[in-house]
């Protein structure tokens, strides 16, 4: 260990930046979030210093160049300026003082690291390579972030207001740590986190007098939108909860590499339907999903793109509501912004399309019944979802109901994935030139004169990931 991981009380100390640029001026921002004392030394001070020493009190400008006499018992020191003398003097002199010193971009002249913060006050988390590499310290930040919502630093404070009254109900403190954990990740959590303040303090203080440290209170339902295939499209929130859940329910659309981010040691419940072959009726998926939650459980219902856009979310959280079960609803990245995006193909455009309409081509006894007249109007984006049975009787339609036989249509394979293929044509080619290709769900069509976009647009390689 090179550096020893230390937090340190800065509130109304005197703290001493030298420096007046970008980079000072995020120190001393940091240094004021800790209610401390600064003083900023530089013979010129930019705009960003100037406006934070307006807004804030505690902060003094002193214009003028650093001289060792600055230093005079103060709690810490930063050096953020862009002559290495004067960081060299301003390191010695700290040294010479016992005074921690962080020389910005030198870690051979520090005393100190400042880390990459993540700050949910009263929680605080710290992240540092040693100076060693500090964009790999904020990369390890970002990850740490998506972990801990906002919400988590009043979360602390609720459960700091009912430490004591925990430890006087709650004995041996084996059991007390058991009901810290369930209340702080399970449904209490995710009320507050939800915005529901006070039936989450509620539900503690419910939890203290039933002095319940066995298992959760209450079982939840999270209905989540994994996104159309790529990890990285998932949300902050779809994230957490699928790391903390007890049991996921997923579908087809889920891919492995989703499914790999779970709890490791969560129960995972296939329910994925296909063409003519469901492995769960809808019925039985929503009653699934209630009994689990009555089983005290936490339950990721995780599906592909968003649960509310052909995804039957609605259906599934009407049972739950009929059952008073807790339940929230996580949007994800719908299949048609993200494999759009992925392909190149802007959904809308000046030029091209003032409109978009999204539509199911899943064709039940070889009919469907679309407003063709609608579709077939110039100026917007179609995107068909589960179309690729029915493609052939979805192009003669809008043709025969006035689209262009050349209006251009794309079928994205598998979009945002690194098995992504995008193939385009026309209303009245499509059908041909997929014929003998060998097409892997799940596919997505877009259709309108966007679709010229895509070779000049298209960014996405599935081969390298970019």
């Amino acid at each position: 260990m090179d550096y020893f991981p230390l937090f340190i009380d800065l509130k109304n100390k005197n703290c001493l930046v030298i420096g007046a640029g970008e980079v000072a001026t995020r120190k001393a921002e940091l240094l004021a979030k800790a209610k401390a004392n600064i003083t900023i030394i530089a013979p010129e001070f930019c705009t960003n210093i100037k406006s934070l020493a307006e807004k804030n009190t505690h902060i003094t400008l002193v214009q003028k160049a650093f001289s060792p006499d600055d230093i005079n018992q103060q709690r810490l020191i930063i050096s953020a300026t862009n002559k290495a003398s004067v960081n060299k003097l301003v390191a010695e002199t700290a040294n010479l003082h016992n005074i921690p010193v962080n020389v910005v971009d030198s870690p051979e002249l520090c005393s100190f690291i400042v880390p990459a913060i993540i700050d949910r006050s009263p929680i605080v988390a710290a992240v540092s390579s040693g100076g060693a590499s500090p964009v790999l310290a904020r990369l390890l930040r970002s990850r740490l972030e998506s972990l801990i919502p906002p919400a988590f630093g009043r979360l602390a404070k609720l459960a700091n207001k009912y430490r004591a009254t925990v430890k006087e109900n709650i004995n041996p403190p084996a059991q007390r740590r058991i009901f810290w954990e369930n209340a702080l990740q399970g449904s209490i959590a995710e009320l507050f986190y939800s915005g529901k303040e006070k039936e989450a303090e509620f539900e503690l203080q419910k939890a203290i007098n039933t002095n319940n440290a066995e298992k959760p209170i209450t079982g939840e339902v999270y209905l989540v939108g994994a996104g159309p295939g790529d990890p990285d499209l998932l949300t902050f929130r779809a994230l957490r909860l699928m790391q903390q859940a007890d049991t996921v329910v997923y579908d087809r659309l889920v891919s492995k590499e989703i499914l790999e981010l779970v709890r490791r040691d969560a129960e995972l419940i296939y329910v994925g339907k296909q063409r003519d072959n469901h492995s769960l009726p809808q019925e039985s998926i929503n009653a699934l999903l209630a009994r689990l939650a009555k089983e005290g459980k936490r339950v990721v219902r995780l599906k592909g793109g968003d649960p509310f856009i052909f995804g039957r979310g609605a259906e599934e959280i009407e049972k739950l509501a009929e059952e008073n079960i807790n339940f929230q609803v996580v949007p994800g990245i719908t299949a048609a912004s993200g494999c759009a995006t992925y392909a190149g193909i802007p959904l809308t455009h000046r030029d091209h399309s003032q409109s978009c309409t999204f539509v199911t081509g899943h064709l039940k006894d070889n009919t469907v019944n679309l407003n063709w007249k609608q579709l077939a109007a110039p100026n917007q984006t179609i995107v068909i979802y589960m179309g690729l049975v029915g493609l052939k009787t979805i192009c003669q339609s809008l043709i025969q109901h006035g689209a262009p036989v050349d209006l251009p249509i794309a079928l994205i394979q598998q979009g945002t994935t690194h098995t992504q293929r995008v193939i385009t044509a026309t209303l009245s080619t499509i059908y041909k030139k997929i014929e003998h290709e060998d097409i892997q769900p799940p596919t997505l069509f877009i259709i309108g004169t966007v679709v010229s976009l895509h070779d000049n647009l298209k960014w996405f390689n599935p081969n390298n990931g970019l």
